[in-house]
């Protein structure tokens, strides 16, 4: 098989917004980037992330609506440590970030969050919480 996995891609209503709060996590984006149709930020182990306008969408795929109801999308960031997941959390919600869930010690052994872009998918955070 040659096809390799190689970008997650998010549809955006508001891509100054989206920029905005995913450069807050730490993704670069290229100068201007608010302004444009389509996006992309490198992410590590050499995946992209992928922003498009809703109207990018349509201009390919004229009927594409916006999914209702809740989301079943989410991306997860690894911390360093328990203390990041809360401290990112903190910063992301003194600026303005929403989130479905703060920051607890899950069961499974990791410190764990859930923030929300501004199109509402879950942001997850964690890390470890034994060594």
């Amino acid at each position: 098989m040659s096809a390799r996995f190689d970008a997650i891609g998010l549809v955006v209503s508001d891509m100054a917004a989206s920029v905005a709060f995913y450069r807050r996590l730490g993704l670069v984006f290229p100068e201007g980037a608010e302004e444009q149709g389509h996006v992309e930020a490198g992410l590590p182990g050499g995946l992209r992330l992928l922003l498009d306008t809703e109207e990018v969408v349509r201009s390919f795929h004229p009927h594409w609506e916006p999914p209702s109801g809740g989301g079943r999308t989410s991306l997860a960031l690894r911390c360093e440590s328990p203390a990041e997941v809360d401290k990112l959390f903190a910063e992301m919600t003194a600026a303005g970030s929403r989130f479905e869930l703060e920051p607890w010690d899950a069961v499974w052994g990791q410190r764990y969050a859930v923030l929300l872009d501004p199109d509402g998918n879950g942001v997850d955070l964690f890390a470890p919480t034994a060594g």
